[in-house]
């Protein structure tokens, strides 16, 4: 059997694995990149780009009820046909050929297929038709699988046959009635976007105490409220104990831990990701499949003697986001090319994550709880996010809450939550501030323009007493 051979083979061409071929082809080196599904992965077709366009709509509405006079323009329906339309025009179709191009460009050989590693520096790939490929790197083999979706064993949930991120994003219709499992960023972003969209009643079930439970508690709060306030049902601190489907077609029965139960067309399970490590062989080099897999900050796969394998992406468990699994790439690329002083920054103390929610939650580094658990001196500042100019500008109703976590022994900022409509655009800022480790009297020099809602950090600034 012929072998081929590449410097270096890219497992899983999602955003993680298309940056790191793309950086290791640009220094040079010969690279392949495997792909048992559509090139762009997870993100691209079923993940962050056609949940937002699902998102949109429903606040662009809310955004222009805020604001006097062109509330009352704001008459008709939101045109669903249309919506699916710009989501299904997102995905590509749930077709890759849009995609690809940018591979060749690079002169990235795209292997079609599904990789098991058989023994060091060595993969095989199983194509259509029975046919197996070998493959061999003579500097690096980078596995980016990514994740899929977890389900809980709960008693009858998997017969029922639960949505994923996979339905919730790519459904045709929406249904009358639909029951959402945790209420982190998939689940409140899905729950709140078909009830905008058009679905008559909307559950949302968390087993921790509040929404959001790895944020700050402000967040859950004001999120939950926000929900409430359009109709939707939040549920938290209870536990989902059994589900039932009693016909393929028919209703799904949630039932509670306290004895309720919630009755729905579709049930999204939204709890978290398992890696998805279990079949790329890596057993075969040692490893556990089915596991993360544990890297150095160089991004080496830790128990794999001769520093020929590295895991960059969700599959790492480090930060389950696509804009950290591209910063990881780029720098497993610049360490595969030999490059000096390349080591891992930002996933141990700014990893920024917004949740598209209506308030949006934007945060980077550490919660309060987070900082003094890791033993800092810490001071918090709070101020209202619609407590400025800028805010007023938006509209009526403007609310949310923004606030900077500072370890005092240093002077510097360890955490950022932003809460509010629109949000996310001033999280670039803490997060720099975090990265750059700025002192809050050098801070006082960043000049927020008037009248913008980035005002807020002038106000938070002068709540710490500068």
């Amino acid at each position: 059997m012929n072998t081929e051979m590449y410097d270096v083979i890219v497992i899983g061409a999602g955003p993680a694995g298309e940056n790191v071929a793309g950086r290791c082809a640009d220094g040079g080196l010969r690279t392949a990149i495997i792909e048992r599904e559509l090139v762009g992965g997870e993100c691209s077709y079923w993940g962050c780009m056609p949940s937002k366009i699902l998102v949109r709509p429903g606040d662009v509405l809310a955004a222009a009820r805020r604001v006097p006079g062109a509330a009352q323009a704001v008459t008709g329906t939101i045109d669903l046909d249309a919506v699916l339309a710009k989501r299904d025009d997102a995905a590509g179709h749930w077709d890759d050929a849009g995609q690809v191009p940018w591979l060749d460009g690079k002169n990235i050989a795209l292997v079609r297929g599904h990789a098991r590693i058989i023994r060091a520096r060595t993969i095989e790939v199983a194509q259509s038709g029975g046919v197996v490929l070998t493959l061999q790197a003579s500097r690096a083999i980078v596995i980016a699988t990514g994740t899929t979706a977890a389900v809980p064993p709960i008693p009858g949930l998997r017969e029922s046959k639960p949505w994923d991120n996979r339905d919730v994003t790519a459904a045709k219709t929406l249904p009358e009635r639909l029951i959402v499992l945790g209420g982190g960023a998939i689940g409140a972003e899905m729950a709140q976007a078909y009830k905008r969209l058009g679905t008559r009643q909307v559950t949302l079930i968390e087993g921790a105490e509040r929404l959001f439970p790895r944020e700050e508690p402000f967040a859950g709060e004001q999120v939950k409220a926000a929900f409430e306030a359009e109709g939707i049902v939040v549920v938290t601190g209870v536990a989902m104990t059994a589900v039932r489907r009693e016909d393929a077609d028919g209703p799904v029965t949630a039932v509670l831990a306290d004895g309720r139960e919630f009755t729905g067309d579709e049930i999204l399970v939204a709890v978290g990701r398992r890696p998805a490590t279990s079949t790329i062989g890596i057993e075969n080099v040692g490893l556990e499949p089915g596991k993360y897999l544990s890297v150095d900050d160089q991004f080496r796969v830790s128990g794999v003697d001769g520093e020929w394998l590295y895991a960059v992406g969700d599959c790492n468990g480090r930060a389950l986001l696509t804009h950290m699994g591209k910063y990881q790439a780029r720098l497993a690329g610049d360490v595969i090319l030999e490059k000096e002083g390349i080591v891992d920054i930002a996933d141990h103390i700014a990893v920024p994550r917004v949740t598209f929610s209506d308030p949006q939650v934007a945060a980077v580094g550490l919660t309060e709880a987070q900082a003094r658990d890791a033993g800092m001196n810490v001071r918090t500042v709070s101020h209202a996010t619609g407590g400025v100019a800028g805010a007023y500008t938006l509209g009526d109703g403007i609310t949310g809450t923004s606030m900077l976590v500072i370890d005092e022994s240093r002077s510097v900022i360890v955490g950022a939550t932003f809460t509010g409509p629109g949000v996310q655009e001033l999280l670039h800022a803490a997060t720099i501030a975090i990265v750059g480790e700025v002192p809050m009297s050098r801070l006082w020099h960043a000049v927020p323009s008037f009248p913008t809602v980035s005002e807020v950090w002038l106000r938070l600034l002068e709540g710490y007493g500068l």
